[in-house]
């Protein structure tokens, strides 16, 4: 049993949660998805076992995403899957309620921000702080961002893509888009049935990405064969993509991001453009490993850019450390 007072750091990613328990670290990684009957709309399961069944299940059972875009989509499942995992992590008797604090993208609004306090309130949460995402994402980097200086943070998650300048513990300028890792995703699905007339579904198109897919052309040099079911006959096939059309395939996505980067940089203050100069921009976050991507936006802003040690573990690490540093933020 844990002690009279426990707390727990909350990363409440479109893709995957990451629960950390002040002391132990991440104690559980597992994907957000929860899987329901259609029938008597009965949670079947949560997590990596509801991931399994992404595309493989009787007509009746779907495998539901209930954060979209960094936002909860579907409040009860929400509740229902942060209560899995809080009990996961503490065990069920939940004697001591504990003290949580989540992690929410930067651009959501007050009733977004609401919603999630809530749901983890009723999940069994005792109080419910929130961090948003570049700050968390710039502790769990490593970064001391209590210091009256610049730095850049680039977080891309499933659902998100948060820019922003971090400066005495808070955010000076942040921008947030809706175009992330499953948005990379989305679009090789739709490159591969426009050119191939092929299906593929979002784990195959996942899976490309991270064999294959690149930031530019000429970034790597490899290719995948993919299976899918032809659109024309109904019959599967099989196809060879490389990572030059993968890179194509990425184009329009990852120009928005290098364009929401240029702009966060232009509303810098001088000081702090200066400070991230010399410091270079962070890069974290599942979505911010795409191959050559740190590369592209170091050429794009002639600023170093480099991928934290552990990307898909920052956000996490960090929502962990701003339990301990709360007093002080």
């Amino acid at each position: 049993m844990f002690g009279m007072s426990m707390s727990v750091g909350i990363d409440l990613g479109t893709a995957n949660v990451l629960v950390y328990v002040k002391g132990k670290g991440i104690v559980l990684r597992e994907p957000s998805v929860v899987a329901v009957d259609k029938d008597n709309d009965k949670i079947l399961a949560i997590g990596a076992e509801a991931k399994e069944m992404i595309g493989r299940t009787p007509g009746n059972i779907v495998a539901i995403r209930p954060l979209k875009d960094g936002v909860i989509a579907d409040y009860e499942m929400t509740e229902s899957m942060i209560r899995h995992f809080l009990e996961k992590v503490i065990g069920r008797s939940f004697l001591f309620r504990p003290k949580v604090m989540i992690c929410v993208p930067t651009g959501v609004n007050a009733v977004e921000k609401r919603a999630v306090q809530e749901a983890a309130e009723q999940a069994g949460a005792k109080r419910t702080e929130l961090i948003e995402e570049p700050i968390a994402a710039a502790l769990g980097a490593g970064i001391d961002i209590s210091e009256p200086v610049g730095s850049m943070v680039i977080d891309i998650g499933g659902g998100t893509c948060d820019v922003a300048v971090i400066s005495l513990g808070g955010i000076v300028v942040g921008e947030s888009l809706r175009v992330a890792g499953d948005k990379f995703n989305s679009d090789i699905e739709f490159y591969i049935k426009r050119e191939y007339n092929l299906m593929i579904g979002e784990r195959t198109a996942e899976n490309i990405k991270i064999e294959v897919g690149a930031a530019y052309p000429g970034a790597r040099n490899k290719s995948i064969s993919v299976r899918g079911r032809d659109v024309v006959s109904g019959l599967p096939k099989n196809i060879n993509v490389s990572s030059d059309e993968i890179a194509g395939a990425l184009h329009d996505s990852v120009d928005n991001i290098v364009t929401c980067v240029k702009n966060v940089l232009e509303k810098t203050p001088p000081e702090l453009a200066s400070d991230i100069m010399d410091h270079g921009i962070i890069l974290t976050g599942g979505g911010a490993m795409l191959y050559g991507l740190a590369d592209l936006i170091r050429t794009e802003t002639n600023i170093p850019a480099m991928l934290a040690d552990d990307p898909l573990s920052c956000v996490a690490l960090g929502t962990g450390k701003a339990i301990e540093f709360s007093k002080k933020l």
